[in-house]
């Protein structure tokens, strides 16, 4: 398992992942609808776009024949406008590879990025009927809001957890 940053030429395999990463992971959540309309075509053309762009941190899993199987993502929001903070924008890994610990590397080697940029607090947004949640809560987020999105029709409860202490997430991990 190799965990790295993310190149210009990794999109289409970051928006495979990504395209169906989300198909499993928000079936029953997120209307079908949505769901099925999502192309790789697009999540690449939307990856080389987040790669390209210096102030994203994206990191890749690959597998032992060096497939991207997973990534995450760090940055800032632009709902963000606290000082000293950042966001994890994302982790998704292809189902068959969750459970095996990847997405624990994947939270380490992002916060370690915000521990180099000395932020104090981190924030992630996740919606809750995603189970990652639970996830960010045993690396101990707190939940700190809840608001409603539309997604494909649907409105959804999304919460925003807060981390405090990167230190001790990086140490727990």
């Amino acid at each position: 398992m190799i965990i790295r940053r993310a190149q210009l030429d990794d999109e289409a395999d970051i928006a495979k992942v990504h395209v169906d990463s989300w198909k499993t992971t928000y079936r029953g959540i997120i209307p079908d609808d949505f769901l099925n309309n999502l192309t790789y075509e697009d999540r690449t053309e939307l990856w080389k776009r987040n790669i390209a762009e210096e102030e994203n941190y994206i990191v890749v899993a690959m597998n032992e024949i060096n497939q991207i199987i997973g990534f995450g993502t760090a940055g800032k929001r632009q709902e963000n406008n606290e000082g000293n903070t950042g966001d994890l924008t994302s982790i998704y890994l292809l189902e068959e590879y969750q459970g095996e610990g990847i997405g624990k590397r994947l939270l380490k080697e992002l916060f370690k990025h915000f521990q180099q940029l000395n932020y104090e607090k981190i924030f992630v947004e996740v919606l809750e009927k995603n189970k990652t949640r639970y996830f960010y809560e045993y690396y101990g987020a707190k939940l700190v809001k809840t608001f409603q999105i539309k997604i494909g029709g649907k409105i959804l409860n999304e919460l925003i957890y807060e981390w405090n202490n990167i230190d001790e997430v990086i140490e727990k991990l």
